[in-house]
């Protein structure tokens, strides 16, 4: 008996029991396929997202903006090859800075049915973007939060070192109020380097003007508003580095940006220099900086990245052993300070990182892919 002759007799005998009609079985059966848990969706229809280093300022951004539109399922722990089962019955992932997503952890994704990474960042080093192509899944990022998040953390940084903020208020605390050793310098008149023009850097660049800084500006692609600024100029790499008070960072992490600032690099600073990094940390040769720091040819150091801070970083650490040896030993200056990747984190930025990965979720689920994604990243 086939499925039409089962139907047949099935509603024959209903009708006999004067039970369900045809009209009444197929508004039951649509409604049951309606609230049906199809693959990738909740019980009540709702696209479900496995969204992995949840934490709790995340969690609270994103639930704002969610209004339950979606199903997310919040990890605390990282994405890794541990973890990547953990995103079963979900099409979308969503990842953060320090995520793995290498090859292997790609293809476990796919196998699970996963069709959209969505990176609640800018940046996406750490994305095998040619291994999600083969595997058909689709990258989507946020390619702007608030630059001036990560703007004025870089600019707290540098008066934070320079006044010895963080040593004075240590100082007080504790009952000392000497001033001994927490002398500065005016930030009015000096260089500032600014190594990248993008919307940071620009802002950087706004904020520095105000303190009357003379700026010297290096970009492969020289913004033509920014040129303009009488106190900008753009200049070669070797002559912002010769010529700078302040060095700052403001360029992604590519293959050809890969230790851009290196022991060359920074034997061609100025003695004493301020070198700030709130980038990425791969911008750095970490080694090269310590033994900068050790010779004093950098005076002040402010970072906000680290090129090993992946689980580190996000982590409680406090009850174990710091393992990691280069870290331990930047940790040891009094003329160096470390913020564990927090230039992000702003009301304004948390709330338009949420928003425009949602965003990027709904462009996907209405059935655009790869490049019909708005913020899609794909292998050059």
């Amino acid at each position: 008996m086939n499925d039409k002759e089962r139907l047949t007799r099935f509603l024959a005998r209903m009708k006999q029991l004067g039970g369900l009609d045809e009209q009444e079985y197929a508004r039951l059966n649509a409604e049951l396929d309606r609230v049906a848990e199809r693959e990738g969706y909740d019980a009540r229809g709702r696209f479900r997202v496995a969204f992995y280093d949840a934490r709790p300022y995340d969690i609270e951004s994103f639930e704002r903006c969610n209004a339950e539109r979606y199903a997310i399922h919040y990890i605390s722990a990282p994405l890794d090859r541990e973890t990547a089962r953990a995103a079963r019955g979900c099409k979308a992932v969503c990842v953060f800075v320090n995520d793995l997503v290498e090859t292997d952890i790609v293809r476990a994704l796919a196998e699970q049915g996963v069709e959209l990474i969505a990176l609640r960042c800018a940046g996406f080093n750490n994305v095998d973007l040619e291994a999600c192509a083969t595997h058909g899944i689709s990258v989507v990022r946020v390619p702007a939060y608030s630059p001036h998040a990560v703007a004025e953390h870089t600019v707290g940084l540098m008066l934070t070192l320079n006044r010895r903020l963080n040593h004075a208020y240590v100082r007080n605390r504790a009952g000392s109020f000497l001033l001994d050793g927490l002398t500065g310098f005016d930030m009015h008149g000096k260089t500032a380097g600014i190594v990248g023009t993008g919307k940071i850097g620009r802002c950087v660049i706004e904020i520095l003007i105000g303190f009357g800084c003379r700026i010297l500006a290096y970009d492969t692609h020289r913004d033509e508003e920014v040129a303009a600024r009488p106190q900008v100029e753009y200049v070669e790499m070797d002559r912002l580095l010769r010529e700078s008070d302040i060095v700052t960072l403001h360029v992604p992490l590519f293959p050809d940006t890969h230790h851009i600032i290196d022991r060359a690099a920074f034997d061609k600073m100025k003695d004493g220099v301020m070198f700030i990094n709130t980038s990425r940390g791969g911008l750095v040769d970490t080694r090269a900086l310590i033994d900068a720091l050790k010779t004093e040819k950098i005076g002040l150091a402010g970072l906000d990245v680290y090129e090993e801070e992946a689980g580190i970083f996000f982590r409680d650490l406090s009850d174990r052993v710091l393992t990691d040896d280069v870290l331990a030993r930047l940790l040891t200056f009094n003329n160096v300070m470390v913020t564990s990747h927090q230039g992000f984190l702003t009301r304004e930025a948390l709330q338009q990182i949420a928003q425009t990965t949602l965003d990027n979720v709904a462009e996907f689920e209405s059935g655009r892919r790869a490049q019909q994604l708005t913020h899609c990243v794909r292998a050059q």
